[in-house]
């Protein structure tokens, strides 16, 4: 079975990959599973204060990945696997795709604007060291671009 890996935030872009990542696992048999990144906060406040921030961050993850997971599954019938981790983002993704051996893509969404996306440009300049294919779905696809694609 084939998985695709789809790294959610709250971007457009990243709502356009995981609709092409619905839709390929959706014609191949496979499934998704969506990564919500927490970062880590730029600055230490005091104890209490910095882990409720850090809470925080987490519950804002977990919402966003809950809700583009019930999207999907309303769209395709079939739930994705959810992961909510916090750390930079680069190493939390190699180290899900290590700990995951049945990821078959990883799916990263571009902006239509062109703005920089600074794991893109990672993962596209060390697309030869992943264990699996980067797909790099243009921001500027419809749903009907997806359709057709899938």
């Amino acid at each position: 079975m084939r998985v695709y890996l789809v790294i959610m935030d709250e971007t457009d872009e990243a709502r356009t990959a995981l609709r092409f990542a619905s839709r390929r696992a959706l014609s191949s048999g496979g499934a998704v599973h969506i990564l919500a990144l927490v970062p880590k906060p730029s600055f230490n406040a005091f104890g209490g204060v910095q882990a409720t921030i850090e809470q925080e961050a987490h519950d804002r993850a977990e919402i966003l990945a809950s809700s583009a997971a019930g999207s999907l599954f309303a769209d395709s019938g079939k739930m994705p696997v959810i992961a909510v981790k916090a750390g930079e983002g680069q190493a939390v993704i190699k180290e899900y795709l290590a700990e995951h051996r049945e990821v078959a893509a990883l799916v990263l969404g571009v902006s239509a604007d062109g703005a920089n996306n600074p794991l893109v440009a990672h993962f596209s300049s060390h697309a030869g060291q992943l264990p699996c294919p980067l797909y790099i779905v243009p921001g500027s696809f419809t749903s009907e671009d997806i359709d057709r694609l899938a």
